[in-house]
């Protein structure tokens, strides 16, 4: 996983937003795992590639 993380807002009918966490509940997820995975997917179906590496007792690890 990333060792920083950064803020994404979204406007979501709040309809669409409890049927999404309730899914996500439903699955032991939580909506910003989800999201993160969305996120991941169509950066790889679209071949955008972007640094995944962090630092772990100064070996380094992938996210992938």
């Amino acid at each position: 996983m990333e060792t920083k993380s950064a803020r994404l807002t979204i406007l979501i009918d709040p309809v669409k937003k409890k049927a999404f966490e309730e899914l996500c509940a439903a699955q032991d997820l939580t909506p910003s795992q989800v999201v993160r995975q969305l996120i991941r997917g169509y950066l790889d179906k679209h071949g955008v590639s972007y640094a995944t590496k962090s630092k772990i007792k100064g070996v380094l690890v992938s996210d992938d």
